[in-house]
């Protein structure tokens, strides 16, 4: 049970450290790719992948009416909607401040959770480990970064409005019975990029489009690694730690993009970054309930 644990919270952490780049990299692919039409390809991409590695390891995609509406579920409010709105957003505002403004969606869920899943109700443990995620937001960024939260409002808007998007479709995916991780991804992506695709030709001209070199790497990297590996990830991790818990992912995703700017960048991480990590995991480990001492036999 334990080494099972261990291997979620290193999944958790590798989510978040591939996550941690798609705000750059939707940046990097936006100056010669609409955002629809980028959503949509990533998406593309993301679907092709999935459905030949379920088809490898024989599996099928259920088509019934329960995994039909999971699929609509997931596919527009946790892909489809989130993304374009994200990209949409960072056409106006920075990805830095972007990943800023997802530290909305720990909270959000934190307080939708209590309400609709009666094992992740709120209490003073729980209230005061998202407060640490907070308090390791703001220690990273500082308060002065949010100064400029009032400039480009609508952009802002629209980036928050796919954060809240990401804590419905979490709380959803929590309240269903398990299921296939690989059929689930496969089938909310395939949706996702259907219904996307007639949005990139609705609002642009995705085959007048003529993406450099580095656009398409963007592009490639976020439709393999950061939608259909990550899709794989998620739902392998999201009923085993909890929604409030996988929550707690956009607290480490910014503090991980100071990281690769140390690695790509050659930037500097200074103690704010640590200090913001170990806030975060603190934050993490406090929302977990206590463990209970296992009960051994009377010889």
């Amino acid at each position: 049970m334990h080494s099972n644990k261990t291997q979620d919270y290193a999944l958790l952490f590798l989510l978040a450290l591939i996550w941690s780049t798609s705000f750059l990299l939707i940046k990097i692919a936006l100056p010669t790719l609409g955002p629809f039409t980028l959503t949509a390809v990533r998406l593309l991409i993301a679907a092709a992948l999935l459905m030949a590695l379920m088809l490898l390891s024989g599996g099928k995609l259920p088509l019934h009416k329960n995994a039909l509406q999971l699929y609509l579920v997931v596919g527009i409010l946790g892909n489809t909607l989130p993304f374009c709105l994200i990209s949409l957003g960072e056409v106006y505002i920075d990805s830095s401040l972007a990943a800023i403004l997802m530290g909305i969606m720990p909270i959000s869920t934190f307080v939708m959770a209590h309400f609709f899943i009666p094992s992740e109700s709120m209490n003073r443990r729980k209230v005061f480990g998202v407060s640490l995620g907070i308090a390791g937001l703001v220690t990273l960024v500082g308060l002065s970064a949010f100064s400029s939260l009032g400039s480009h409002l609508g952009g802002q808007l629209v980036v928050l409005s796919g954060a809240l998007c990401y804590s419905v479709t979490t709380i959803f995916v929590r309240k269903q019975p398990s299921f296939d991780g690989i059929q689930m991804a496969t089938g909310a992506t395939v949706v996702a990029a259907v219904t996307c695709l007639p949005l990139a030709f609705a609002f642009e001209s995705p085959l007048e489009y003529n993406p450099d070199q580095t656009a398409i790497f963007a592009t490639l990297s976020l439709g393999i690694f950061h939608t259909a590996i990550a899709a794989l990830i998620y739902f392998r991790i999201i009923h085993r730690l909890g929604a409030v818990t996988f929550a707690h992912i956009n607290y480490l995703i910014p503090i991980l993009g100071s990281i690769w700017g140390v690695l790509l960048l050659s930037e500097i991480i200074g103690w704010n970054t640590w200090a913001a990590l170990g806030l975060v995991l603190a934050g993490i480990y406090f929302i977990q309930p206590p463990r209970r001492p296992s009960s051994l036999p009377i010889p």
